[in-house]
């Protein structure tokens, strides 16, 4: 996904499975607790999400992944992706970093097993349910 100095200015983005009601709660969670609202969100399903997907080297029609793109566009998935939000987040949330010393199998690992359950976990939810009309703006649906 080619990226212009635009792009690279408004923040990195963190694409997730639009029809999930946990990813859903979680870029809620990320919105109120977020440090500096530079992130930007967008549905795996959109077609910024598909390109994004594809551009990672991931099959755009599998949305058992979160996918976290960078400021420098560098694409990052699943656990890694989750703590690089972290990164993001205001304390004590940030301090999630911490699972960085896990290894990235046994994290992935425990990332799947959430992954392949959370439809039936959570119902289905929309993102912009109770978020205000600045953080609406940060939620890219093309």
């Amino acid at each position: 996904m080619e990226r212009t100095s635009a792009d690279r200015s408004t923040g990195p983005i963190l694409f997730f499975d639009g029809e999930c009601g946990m990813c859903a709660r979680s870029v809620r969670f990320v919105l109120k607790y977020e440090r500096n609202k530079a992130l930007r969100f967008a549905p795996l399903q959109s077609g910024l999400g598909r390109a994004a997907a594809a551009h990672a080297g991931l099959d755009p029609t599998d949305l058992s992944s979160m996918l976290f793109v960078d400021e420098s566009g560098r694409p990052s998935i699943k656990s890694t992706a989750v703590l690089l939000v972290a990164r993001n987040l205001r304390l004590p949330w940030r301090l999630l970093r911490a699972g960085r010393i896990v290894p990235r199998f046994v994290r992935d690992r425990v990332y799947d097993f959430v992954a392949h359950r959370r439809h039936r976990w959570f119902k289905a939810a929309d993102v912009c349910e109770l978020i205000s009309a600045d953080d609406a703006k940060r939620v890219i649906h093309t």
